[in-house]
């Protein structure tokens, strides 16, 4: 295991929920959140279902996709 140069910058990163500088060291229990107020943000986004993965819906003329990728 490496060991930590004491005098070395902390690594600073953008927190995913407010764009502010987040220190992304074992140091930030809320990394690579800001605080604790931004990651529960982001959980109650992701638990609301605020953030979804894109669907590719097939269109409707066509059941089954796409005829070009089969």
């Amino acid at each position: 295991m490496q060991e930590q140069d004491p005098s070395a910058k902390p690594r600073m990163v953008r927190c995913p929920a407010c764009g502010g500088d987040s220190v992304y060291a074992p140091s930030n229990r809320w990394r690579p959140f800001c605080s604790e107020r931004c990651k529960n943000l982001d959980l109650g986004a992701w638990a609301s279902e605020s953030f979804r993965v894109p669907e590719q819906a097939p269109p409707e003329d066509q059941p089954f996709g796409d005829p070009k990728e089969r």
